[in-house]
């Protein structure tokens, strides 16, 4: 491990370019930044291409969610892996099997539910993947030097989604929807090739994992997932973070059927899409780069209700100007997860962090695939797509009132992780 400086406990506030000096952060970050890109263009693009196809509110939305909701499955299944095998290949493989993926949905017209099938079976080792990598920051960066490499990654992240969507625009509008689901799978081997030629070749056994164990990696997942979600702690941490994100993104899931029903100006929807991750990427700088660590700690609450109440206003069905604004001040509230890294973190065990960083990731990707299926359920049985929206925003701000009862009292406190 080659941790960046900064103590891991305490309310020092550590700097982006700190983080940023951390070689191995630097290429995962930069890598991770690259197929974030490539997964706003190919959702969103597949999105498309299925509501062209259909017409279908509900199956536009099933597109956009269906590479999440099998995640949890395989997290289960397969989440163990990420602490027993090398990173560089884990790391190298995801991005290679998404790449063919792309391509594949790419080159082979094939019915729309083949396609879905395609991409939920690759999504099931995703947590993998995105685990080990996971764990190599977490051991890479200390302390508040962790929080604000998330916060660097959110904002990337954010980022990249705004860029991803607007190539995907572009791509659509230049090329077809196939033709630009080829650029995703382009930029996907570019993070494949690079991992595999700039990342060390790390044993597992450094990492304090398990390869070549007497159980077997469906025994040792199922029993470590077990042990992770039967502690309170870490069981209402991953909640909390995965709740808030699921209703949003369910929210965000029927946006281009909202832009439809509206009958707004073509592409108008990837300028509604766009100003969540806008929103996510000033919050996440605002409260990243300004606030202290315990303060981060104390807005966790009013942060998951800025994501939440926003939403409320779609109920009146907005033009592009409205709907536009109240994307953009919920994005601001995202940042919320930056007050629960640390104690994450720190209640996570040693020899499994690879496999709760998978089971956080793929928990959270599941309620974002199903968050669109429901709500796109919801709009096809009578509430429209505006209202559907509305109910995601009142289930966040349930979600914050639900936070506040065992979250804010042990804030900052010397026993607040034992307590939570």
């Amino acid at each position: 491990m080659t941790p960046t400086a900064g103590p891991a406990q305490g309310d020092h506030r550590t700097t982006y370019r700190e983080v940023l000096a951390e070689p191995r952060f630097r290429l995962l970050f930069s890598t991770r930044t690259v197929a974030i890109t490539a997964d706003a263009l190919r959702i969103t693009t597949f999105s498309v291409l299925v509501f062209s196809s259909t017409g279908s509110a509900l199956l536009s939305a099933v597109a956009f969610g269906i590479g999440f909701i099998p995640q949890l499955f395989g997290s289960l299944l397969l989440g163990s892996l990420a602490d027993r095998l090398p990173p560089r290949a884990l790391i190298t493989g995801g991005y290679a099997l998404t790449c063919a993926t792309a391509l594949l949905l790419a080159l082979v017209r094939m019915p729309i539910t083949a396609s879905l099938g395609v991409v939920a079976l690759v999504s099931l080792a995703t947590p993998v993947f995105h685990g080990a990598s996971s764990r190599l920051v977490a051991q890479s960066l200390e302390g508040d030097a962790y929080v604000l490499g998330r916060s660097l990654s959110n904002v990337a992240s954010a980022g990249a989604q705004v860029f991803g969507l607007a190539l995907g625009g572009a791509a659509v509008a230049a090329l077809g929807p196939r033709r630009a689901l080829a650029v995703s799978a382009v930029l996907y081997f570019g993070c494949a090739l690079v991992v595999r030629v700039r990342l060390p070749r790390l044993e597992a056994g450094k990492f304090d994992g398990t390869p070549g164990g007497d159980s077997g990696a469906v025994r040792a997942s199922l029993r470590g997932a077990g042990l992770l979600l039967r502690d309170r702690t870490v069981r209402r941490l991953m909640l909390a973070q995965w709740l808030p994100v699921a209703f949003v993104a369910g929210a965000e899931g029927i946006i281009v059927a909202y832009a439809g029903e509206r009958h707004f100006a073509p592409g108008r929807y990837a300028v509604l899409m766009g100003c969540l991750p806008v929103g996510m990427l000033v919050g996440d700088l605002l409260v990243g780069r300004f606030l202290r660590p315990r303060t981060r700690e104390r807005l966790v609450v009013p942060l998951v209700a800025l994501a939440g109440l926003p939403l409320l206003g779609f109920v009146a069905e907005p033009g592009v100007g409205v709907s536009s604004c109240l994307l953009l001040i919920s994005g601001l509230g995202y940042a919320y997860g930056l007050g629960l890294q640390r104690p994450f973190l720190d209640a996570l065990p040693q020899d499994g962090q690879g496999q709760a960083f998978g089971l956080l990731g793929s928990g959270s990707m599941t309620l974002q695939g199903v968050g669109p299926v429901c709500l796109g359920a919801a709009a096809s049985a009578g509430t429209g797509t505006g209202g559907a929206i509305a109910l995601a925003g009142g289930a966040v701000a349930l979600t914050a009132g639900w936070i506040f009862t065992w979250h804010l009292p042990t804030i900052g406190g010397p026993d607040a992780n034992s307590a939570t």
